[in-house]
């Protein structure tokens, strides 16, 4: 090849990673509802994370060795406490809402993690455009149309899928606030090291909240299809969605990477519909609708900022 041939590959790379973030990240709401069938979410949730970050780290430590974690205490507790927030309180009570409201309901509101972040740069003075504030005001009224629906058929009644519901903004909540404090704490410089001990102190948080909640992790009557789940969502979920999505940062434009917030949500109500017969209401898809026209407004006004936004935080494991 002539050093001044165009490199075809790199395009081909990029749309090939892209790919696997969108249906990776978009597929892991059907994993966590398969898993959760046999499983309690808190330890399933636990043993999915831990696991992860033993690999992770593992790999980590054979390939660097001891290098990627000399880091101060205050970057090691800033990594736990992301972690806590984003996988304990974020992930964790996904799979506990996804036991009364289905996945696909679950991803549409949780894609309004980028509209919380925007609100809690208004409360810390920051002052975003007028376009992001209009996408702002759209996606809450999509997250309004959804909750006012009772669960659209995914639980086992109109109370079930109100506590479901309930559940699902809560982790929304939590998952905003660890991605917004992740860009502001000392956090680890090797991104690898800290999403090791993201993983891992999340994993812990999820451990302990389990049992506190008296969940009991019956191995005997677990099925062989929640276990290949969550096998899934260890090597494929967590290991595989996290590392296309890293070497995206570096290697294609923001604005393209960041285009995977309004696509998952697709992605899962998609496989929700064709794996586990999910029904999709007409107000479900009004409001799913209007929530990603609300997003995509955030992300394409907020993608012109120059440096890297909280947008992308949010579900980077």
């Amino acid at each position: 090849m002539s050093p001044n041939a165009p490199d075809t590959r790199a395009p081909l790379l990029v749309w090939t990673a892209l790919a696997i973030v969108y249906v990776v990240w978009g597929s892991t709401y059907l994993g966590i509802m398969i898993v959760i069938e046999t499983m309690p979410p808190m330890l399933s949730g636990s043993l999915r994370f831990l696991t992860a970050a033993l690999l992770l780290g593992g790999f980590l430590l054979i390939r660097r060795g001891r290098e990627p974690f000399r880091m101060s205490p205050r970057q090691f507790g800033g990594a736990a406490l992301i972690g806590l927030l984003l996988l304990t309180g974020g992930n964790g009570m996904v799979a506990v809402a996804e036991q009364h409201i289905s996945s696909g309901l679950a991803a549409l509101l949780v894609a309004a993690v980028p509209l919380w972040l925007v609100v809690f740069r208004i409360v810390f003075r920051d002052r975003p455009a007028v376009l992001t504030l209009a996408g702002v005001l759209v996606g809450f009224g999509g997250v309004a149309a959804l909750s006012l629906s009772g669960g659209g058929g995914g639980g086992a009644g109109e109370s079930s899928g109100t506590q479901g519901i309930v559940v699902i903004l809560v982790a929304s909540l939590s998952w905003s606030v660890g991605s917004f404090l992740s860009a502001r704490i000392p956090m680890p410089s090797n991104v690898w090291a800290a999403s090791t001990i993201e993983m891992f102190a999340g994993g812990l948080g999820l451990l302990a909240t389990g049992s506190l909640l008296g969940e009991r992790l019956d191995l005997a009557s677990v099925s062989g299809r929640s276990w290949a789940a969550l096998a899934y969502l260890v090597l494929v979920g967590s290991l595989v969605g996290f590392t296309a999505y890293t070497w995206l940062l570096g290697n294609a434009p923001i604005s393209l990477v960041s285009t995977y917030a309004y696509v998952n949500p697709a992605v899962a109500v998609l496989l929700g519909v064709l794996v586990l017969n999910e029904d999709v209401t007409t107000q479900m898809i009004l409001g799913g609708v209007v929530i990603l026209v609300g997003v995509a407004l955030v992300v394409s006004t907020e993608r012109r900022a120059k440096s890297r936004t909280p947008v992308l935080e949010e579900v980077k494991v």
